[in-house]
């Protein structure tokens, strides 16, 4: 059974990507209605049987709450903005690169990394730059995509590193209510202030919002967070990685997208990284404790 759902799972995260590259609405737009449903289910649940660990969260707590879910909506905002610029082969495989960036914002903490968590980071690193060398002789329009991929990493590790201290103090559900909640709001000030639109849309771009809310959303990162209370977070990590090949090829078979083959070198070198990176993790520090930073 546990099989079985961890195969739904990454089918439902791995399809986020090629939906919402081929939503015509915007970005932000996006961004905002996936974390507002996900909100509306998941906040009156939180009030009702959650109320007293909203009560008793520190003050120290409260504010890393918001940080968290501040970083989530950047996390949201550059990375499905990248989908619109670059391959979701590209986009997908660069906004992996949370894992390196956790490790360095860790090691400027004065935490050790191990050697091959070091070597890992240097080889995902070097495939960032294949992957970017090449999108720079597609188009500049590419490379600006492949620039807040890499972007939305590095504000999802931030979530991560500043939900770590929260979920201490709150369960999955309480968490993950607060921080969506909160990544909402933070994305709605962003719409009004950007004059984005949030209505509107065709009744192909609903459809296809709600498809990445359910298959994402509810779907993956549901069973997610219930696979990692009965398997290892080394697992469920090297898991989530299939995203990168599975995304690519949903969108080569749906959206007709065929990344130059130098790119294919650029991704691999990705995956091997981090492949490296989570095998030599150590365990009391979180991967993808919230799986919502990978899509």
């Amino acid at each position: 059974m546990n099989a079985l759902l961890a195969a739904v799972a990454v089918l439902g995260v791995s399809a986020s990507g090629p939906l919402m590259a081929a939503t015509t609405a915007p970005a932000l737009a996006i961004a905002f209605w996936r974390n507002a449903a996900a909100s509306a289910v998941l906040a009156p649940v939180t009030l009702l049987r959650r109320r007293d660990e909203l009560a008793a969260l520190s003050a120290r707590g409260r504010r890393l709450a918001v940080v968290a879910g501040v970083m989530l909506a950047l996390h949201f905002a550059t990375w499905v903005g990248s989908l619109k610029l670059t391959s979701v082969a590209a986009a997908t495989a660069l906004v992996t690169t949370q894992l390196v960036w956790v490790l360095l914002i860790d090691r400027l903490r004065g935490r050790s990394v191990p050697l091959q968590a070091g070597l890992g980071c240097a080889v995902a690193i070097a495939g960032v730059l294949v992957v970017s060398g090449f999108d720079f002789t597609v188009s500049t329009r590419a490379l600006v995509g492949d620039a807040l991929a890499v972007a939305g990493g590095l504000f999802a590790a931030l979530y991560l590193v500043a939900g770590s201290a929260v979920r201490t103090e709150l369960s999955t559900t309480a968490y993950t209510a607060v921080c969506y909640s909160v990544c909402s709001a933070a994305l709605l000030v962003a719409v009004v202030v950007g004059g984005v639109p949030l209505v509107g849309f065709s009744a192909r771009d609903w459809l296809l919002i709600a498809g990445v809310t359910v298959a994402a959303q509810f779907l993956g990162h549901s069973i997610i967070n219930h696979l990692l209370a009965v398997m290892s977070p080394t697992v469920v990590s090297l898991m989530l990685l299939l995203e990168v090949p599975l995304a690519a090829l949903l969108a080569g078979a749906f959206l007709d997208q065929s990344p130059h083959a130098g790119v294919w070198v650029g991704l691999g070198l990705i995956l091997m990284g981090l492949v490296l990176v989570v095998t030599r993790r150590s365990p009391r520090e979180p991967v993808l404790a919230e799986p919502p930073l990978v899509d």
